[in-house]
């Protein structure tokens, strides 16, 4: 019996790194932010790895469900200076209040690579982990 899936493949691509962030809310007081983000207040560094995970059908010539070549440049563009960067200043939109949360990371790393890859190869979801026993998926 044919499956969805058959003839497909999951691509997983990881990327490591280390860099700093730390939680705050520009409209509360710093006592504030300590109380709610405690030490995550502060800045502070992780050693990151961020895995794309992209689902296609195989092609017979290369043996790949996607370009790895143009998935590598996708995720240099959108992760550009992040190792030993501050993902605070880096991300445009924490920088606008998006708190760096490992959820939020993968959620925006996922939109922004969504259309990054060649059909019909898709990003089906983007894991973001700020340590070993630590990290978020999205989608859910």
């Amino acid at each position: 019996m044919a499956t969805s899936m058959e003839g497909k493949a999951r691509l997983v691509r990881g990327v490591s790194f280390r860099a700093a962030h730390h939680y705050r809310r520009r409209e509360w007081s710093a006592e504030e932010n300590q109380r709610v983000f405690g030490s995550q207040a502060i800045p502070h560094e992780h050693d990151w790895r961020v895995e794309v995970h992209v689902v296609g059908p195989v092609d017979p010539d290369t043996g790949w469900c996607t370009d790895l070549v143009a998935l590598d440049k996708a995720l240099a563009d959108l992760m550009e200076g992040w190792d030993g960067g501050d993902l605070n200043a880096l991300v445009p939109q924490v920088s606008e209040g998006m708190m760096p949360s490992t959820e939020n990371l993968a959620r925006w790393l996922h939109e922004r690579l969504t259309g990054r890859v060649s059909p019909p190869a898709e990003v089906v979801e983007v894991r973001v982990f700020e340590s070993l026993d630590l990290g978020s998926a999205f989608p859910p």
